[in-house]
């Protein structure tokens, strides 16, 4: 049966260079949760992060590279969520540059691992704006917190099963986060103010 073995003998090479393949990109969606993370860190240390994501950015476009031909494994659960923290690194940074998130293609990542990247950049946020308070500086404290606004509004249009877009999870963080943040605001807010009259009835008092 020569149809037989060529048929299986093709098949086989086939697999065996991607699962090959599948090795490699589980290695470098690896290194890029690895390396995001650490940027992540290193942004809000206010650490100088040009040479890592120098490396995460080559990391990143290796495994694209690699995968144009297997769009299969572009959709495998590892490598969405390596381009997802990816993702969240460059819009973090493009908020923090530009005051604006950057295009799906800007990042070359897929609409999916975007929207979910648009989702846990919220957190990122949030962290942002509780350390502007820290400083004691509300004003930028509420710019962090209309950036969540803006995200989560944007967020909420997506009304999609999990199997097209999975993104309800990132939606209800969204709202749990941006709902405590506003109040934690909302406090500094009526303290300063509370302050701001002390400070004006004590100069008064002075005065007199």
């Amino acid at each position: 049966m020569k149809n037989l073995e060529e048929a299986i003998a093709s098949i086989e090479q086939e697999l065996d260079e991607k699962d090959q393949i599948r090795e490699i990109a589980l290695k470098s969606s690896r290194a890029i949760v690895r390396l995001s993370g650490s940027a992540l860190k290193d942004i809000h240390r206010g650490k100088d992060v040009s040479p890592k994501l120098a490396e995460l950015k080559d990391e990143v476009s290796r495994l694209s590279n690699l995968l144009t031909d297997h769009p299969d494994l572009v959709r495998a659960g590892y490598v969405e969520s390596a381009f997802q923290e990816y993702g969240e690194v460059g819009m973090v940074m493009s908020i923090l540059q530009d005051g604006d998130v950057p295009m799906p293609e800007d990042l070359g990542v897929g609409s999916i691992p975007y929207l979910l990247a648009l989702g846990d950049t919220v957190g990122e946020l949030r962290r942002f704006s509780l350390e502007e308070l820290r400083r004691g500086n509300v004003e930028r404290a509420n710019h962090h917190l209309d950036m969540m606004e803006d995200i989560y509004h944007a967020l909420m249009r997506f009304d999609y099963p999990d199997a097209i877009a999975a993104v309800r999870h990132k939606q209800d963080v969204a709202r749990s986060l941006l709902e405590r943040t506003r109040g934690d605001v909302a406090v500094a807010t009526n303290a300063r103010r509370l302050h701001d009259k002390l400070d004006d009835l004590a100069g008064r008092t002075g005065r007199e």
